[in-house]
């Protein structure tokens, strides 16, 4: 569901709380602003935002798009309706997963857009290639590892709240404020790997530590030569600058695949590096 956190927003529960449901299961039920839900109250996007989010996170007519707590399905419908995708939303309120399967059929993307009446916690969204949130951090906090174990490359934008230390990869701008928060999920290349055909070090090893889309490591050569760098990831894009033997800064592009790397030397057209996994 979309929802936002305030103090205010007990008050209105409590005032509304005996007519949430007035006219549940039934095609008059319309939702509350600030009703409750299983983890956070119902609040809808403005239109104007989830366009926001959908450009942020640059979804065309190949992508998979989730939105967990999918409220009265605004999302999924905007990105089946103006941009062609598949999407699914996963809402716990059955009330609210009826009200969106019928504004899908009313907007004519009934064909595209499938509602789950389920918990985001225990739901498979594991083919997703965007997904969308409005929860809290606290519940972002907690679906951030499933997040980081998603294909590399899978766009996950955030209405309002931050995933805590996971650094966003760009920020969501509405109206000249922001409003929200972009990630890329990030391949996994912790650990040591065996680097062949680095221009001018024959063998070398990389031995890195990482923290989400960020690592950081030493470059080892032989028994004695080596440097500390730090990079960055985008998906399975990887990238670091190091000195060559000369002093030269140099600059390592590469894909991550499985247990290897395949890259290239930006300074040497035609450079062939892999490194593979121990």
């Amino acid at each position: 569901m979309l929802r936002v956190r305030a103090a205010a927003s007990l008050l209105v529960i409590s005032m509304l709380s005996g007519c949430a449901t007035q006219h549940a299961g039934t095609e008059l039920y319309e939702p509350l602003i600030a009703q409750s839900g299983k983890d956070v109250m119902w609040m809808p996007t403005p239109n104007h935002l989830v366009s926001e989010m959908l450009e942020t996170a640059q979804v065309t007519s190949t992508d998979v798009v989730y939105d967990l707590g999918s409220g009265d399905g605004k999302i999924p419908i905007e990105a089946a309706k103006r941009y062609g995708a598949r999407a699914i939303g996963i809402e716990f309120n059955p009330d609210l997963a009826a009200l969106a399967r019928r504004h899908a059929q009313q907007a004519g993307v009934s064909d595209r857009v499938t509602f789950v009446t389920g918990d985001i916690f225990e739901e498979d969204f594991s083919n997703a290639t965007v997904v969308t949130l409005y929860l809290l951090t606290q519940l972002n906090i907690k679906l951030k590892p499933r997040l980081l174990d998603m294909k590399p490359g899978t766009r996950i934008v955030s209405n309002t709240f931050s995933m805590g230390s996971w650094e966003p990869d760009a920020k969501v701008l509405s109206e000249g404020e922001v409003s929200g928060y972009f990630w890329i999920v990030p391949a996994k290349v912790e650990g040591n790997w065996i680097l062949s055909d680095l221009p001018g070090w024959p063998d070398a090893q990389l031995k890195l530590t990482q923290k989400s889309q960020k690592f950081d490591g030493d470059l080892i050569v032989g028994q004695s030569l080596e440097q500390r760098i730090e990079g960055r990831l985008s998906g399975a894009q990887i990238s670091f600058n190091y000195l060559d033997r000369n002093g030269k800064s140099q600059t390592f592009t590469g894909v991550v695949s499985a247990h290897k790397i395949h890259g290239t030397i930006r300074q040497i057209p035609g450079s062939v590096v892999i490194a593979t996994k121990k």
